[in-house]
């Protein structure tokens, strides 16, 4: 049974990318990193994508609108991810940082892959989800 979502703030997928966002900017405030501007910026704005994408396409109202809005949050995920590499490869977060990091983005992928195949399979107007 589906209840009835409100406001895009309920949806545990937008949390989980909020709680990815505050991991993004935990790491990148570290020494380190913090003198990489260039990746800062990038990686920032790739975390702060997705949790964006999935609200502005749950406010647009209509299923076909929010799925394309969760394609390019699912794609910031991937960007974030690659991202993660380069911070780890260049030695801004440790392993355990880059786990963390990467796994998030995993699961998170994996949440946006199941909204999208959910709302494949309702109207295209939602009611509920």
């Amino acid at each position: 049974m589906s209840k009835t979502v409100k406001s895009f703030e309920e949806l545990n997928v937008w949390q989980n990318a909020r709680e990815l966002v505050k991991l993004i900017y935990k790491f990148t405030k570290k020494d380190k990193f913090a003198r990489d501007y260039s990746l800062i910026d990038q990686i920032r704005r790739a975390s702060v994508s997705i949790m964006s994408n999935i609200a502005e396409g749950f406010e647009r109202g209509s299923n076909k609108e929010f799925t394309h809005f969760l394609y390019i949050a699912k794609g910031s995920c991937g960007e974030v991810r690659s991202q993660s590499y380069v911070a780890f490869d260049q030695q801004y977060i440790s392993e355990e940082d880059f786990n963390e990091v990467k796994q998030g983005c995993e699961k998170l992928s994996a949440m946006v892959s199941n909204l999208i195949r959910y709302l494949g399979t309702k109207d295209s107007r939602r009611q509920k989800l």
